[in-house]
């Protein structure tokens, strides 16, 4: 499934993807009638009922698979943060990437990327990164000098090299634990015609839960993949995340159960000489 990235030109069409634009047809006339897009249902299972999705209308939303956080060099590791459980989630998106990309659904990573002077950081967020005077906050240096923690351009912000970043995918810089605050990843949701999102990556109870119960408040919907989100925090608060996206927020699941689901790709047959 090809998709345009920015407002284009397209034949005669002009628009951010093909069931969000307009039409320039040959009398001159401008339509604003959008093409409709065919559903695409999958149907698996999940909690605390069986869903159907519509892939056309759906994206997997990764959240801070990066090197800051995940890497053993990175800004957490450094700090003395035991980095398990940010790598938890890598095997599991080795594996579900690339079955959800050749089923040609759109992938978005959601990433800390924040601006190198942190000048629309409020103190909440440059305390709780720093805490003492001597601590490595954002945009500053760890003694092992990969760069400034988590500021876009530099190694910490970038994703792990486990994990692959498509040229097709979506990237989006956040600058709160909410995905939803201070950029532009509403804009592109609604321009690209997404509704449903699948989250994955971490923390579950902060990024994650943050971003999701944002989603959710904004009419999107929501399924939160459990194998696919870890978190260093004890496990009774990823239980408490559960029982709170279930029964408000909107489903819980398992990678497992979406892969089963997701359609094989038709094998392309060769061509003769």
């Amino acid at each position: 499934m090809s998709r345009s990235r920015t407002t284009a030109v397209q034949g005669h069409r002009f628009g951010p993807s093909p069931g969000n634009a307009w039409t320039l047809q040959a009398d001159g006339c401008v339509s604003l009638v959008r093409a409709p897009q065919p559903p695409r249902p999958l149907r698996f299972e999940a909690r605390p009922q069986p869903l159907a999705i519509d892939l056309a209308a759906s994206a997997l939303v990764v959240v801070d698979m990066q090197n800051d956080f995940c890497h053993r060099r990175g800004w957490f590791a450094q700090k003395g943060i035991g980095i398990g459980p940010m790598r938890r989630p890598i095997p599991v998106l080795q594996r579900l990437l690339p079955a959800w990309r050749a089923a040609g659904a759109p992938v978005l990573w959601l990433n800390w990327g924040i601006r190198a002077d942190r000048a629309n950081l409020p103190p909440t967020v440059l305390f709780k990164g720093k805490r003492t005077p001597d601590g490595v906050g954002y945009g500053e240096r760890s003694p092992e000098d990969h760069g400034r923690a988590l500021v876009a351009g530099d190694w910490g912000a970038a994703v792990v090299d486990e994990l692959t970043v498509d040229a097709r995918d979506f990237v989006v810089h956040k600058h709160r634990l909410s995905g939803f605050a201070d950029n532009e990843l509403d804009g592109l949701l609604r321009a690209q015609g997404l509704r449903t999102l699948l989250w994955a990556g971490i923390n579950t109870d902060r990024c994650v839960f943050s971003s999701l119960q944002d989603a959710g408040f904004l009419g999107y919907d929501n399924v939160l993949l459990a194998d696919a989100c870890s978190t260093p925090s004890p496990v009774s608060v990823t239980r408490a995340i559960h029982f709170l996206v279930q029964q408000l927020h909107g489903f819980v699941a398992d990678s497992t159960a979406l892969l089963a689901a997701l359609p094989t790709p038709s094998p392309t047959k060769e061509k003769r000489p």
